[in-house]
């Protein structure tokens, strides 16, 4: 079985570690990454094998949550995008999915899974 490998995005190395934790539980294998410049970079490495990318909106670099989910969506259609955010949604691209914090283990679960 492939195995399933989602790319976590998010500069705060708290809500990083939390987040992947609850993807490990899971049996995903999680590349983490503190900037979308970093998440790029994997991306164009190994998208083909990433599942799911679940990226924060607002990010410390120059790019955004949002630019990331597009880019990737653009280059790897079939991955599962979910942005979360602290505030309310942004532009979402098509196809992907907008999860407000606080949200639910299950309802990130869900959505990086289906």
């Amino acid at each position: 079985m492939m195995n399933f490998i989602a790319l976590v995005v998010e500069d705060d190395p708290l809500q990083r570690a939390v987040l992947a934790d609850l993807l490990k539980e899971q049996g995903l294998e999680v590349v983490e990454c503190a900037s979308a410049e970093a998440a790029e970079l994997v991306l164009v490495a190994t998208g083909t094998e990433l599942r799911a990318l679940v990226t924060d909106v607002n990010l410390a670099g120059e790019m955004s949550g949002v630019a990331l989910a597009q880019y990737a969506k653009r280059k790897f259609p079939l991955l599962n995008v979910v942005m979360v955010s602290g505030r309310g949604p942004p532009y979402i691209p098509q196809d992907t999915r907008f999860l407000m914090k606080p949200y639910l283990p299950d309802e990130l679960l869900d959505a990086v899974l289906n």
